[in-house]
């Protein structure tokens, strides 16, 4: 009895700890959960290029706190392609309430996510861009699970976002810790790592660990991530995210 007692307690103490982050967004009242979705602020955060000055292709990975109380816990990423002399982006992103919920579509591509600014996350931009947009628009729409979404612990629109990056070769990308749905597999338990710089183990996308360049080490319990990154030094924490230096901008796009 004593043993499981302890045994237990150890448990309930593993799950505080995943929990300690998403809590402390919650109490500390750094994720919005007043606004409704219709008065969310969508407008652009002028991260793009702009296509009438910039005629050269460009890909463009981007990451923002998902909407109301799920910002606690998780961010939603999504790619923005525009064709060489193109008027425009598309952007290529996994919708929950879409059915099928891949949808590729014009408009802004750094457009705040309903009140939440995104982050750049990968910047490729003239030949290498080109070389890229094709891959990712077939394995957009090669994508295996376009008539399911599972919030957690997958698929979701990270999991979208980390199967387009592994199926496009030279497309590599540093997906955020708190993305969650990024580590959930659809077929074996290996993979590469986002990156492409490292690999990682993962059943069901609840438990799973990931060692790479890029990422440093990744350790997923029950979807949420707890790691460690050595160059720039970081720790990533539940809900929380990156804590520490500030992770670079991966690609060959123009310096910011």
């Amino acid at each position: 009895m004593a043993q499981m007692m302890k045994g237990l307690l150890v448990m309930l103490a593993g799950v505080a700890l995943l929990l300690a982050g998403p809590l402390w967004m919650l109490a500390g009242e750094r994720v919005d959960l007043d606004t409704h979705w219709s008065d969310a602020d969508r407008r652009p955060a002028g991260l793009a290029p702009a296509p009438a000055v910039t005629p050269e292709a460009v890909v463009q990975v981007y990451a923002a706190r998902a909407y109301s109380w799920r910002g606690a816990f998780a961010v939603h990423t999504w790619i923005a392609t525009k064709a060489a002399g193109a008027e425009g982006y598309r952007r290529h992103q996994v919708l929950s309430w879409r059915r099928p919920t891949v949808v590729s579509q014009w408009g802004p591509p750094d457009r705040a996510w309903y009140g939440n600014p995104p982050r750049l996350l990968a910047d490729y931009r003239g030949a290498s861009a080109a070389k890229l947009i094709p891959r990712i628009e077939t394995a957009v729409a090669r994508y295996p699970a376009p008539d399911r979404y599972r919030a957690w612990p997958g698929p979701n629109s990270n999991t979208f976002i980390a199967w387009i990056v592994r199926e496009v070769p030279g497309l590599e990308v540093t997906l955020p810790a708190h993305a969650l749905g990024k580590d959930y597999l659809f077929d074996g338990v290996l993979a590469d790592a986002p990156s492409g710089s490292g690999y990682q183990l993962a059943l069901g996308g609840l438990v799973g660990v990931l060692l790479a360049r890029d990422e440093g080490l990744e350790v997923n319990l029950l979807g949420l991530t707890l790691g460690i990154d050595l160059w720039p030094p970081a720790l990533k924490l539940p809900g929380i995210g990156r804590l520490g230096a500030a992770e670079p901008v991966q690609g060959d796009g123009v310096p910011r």
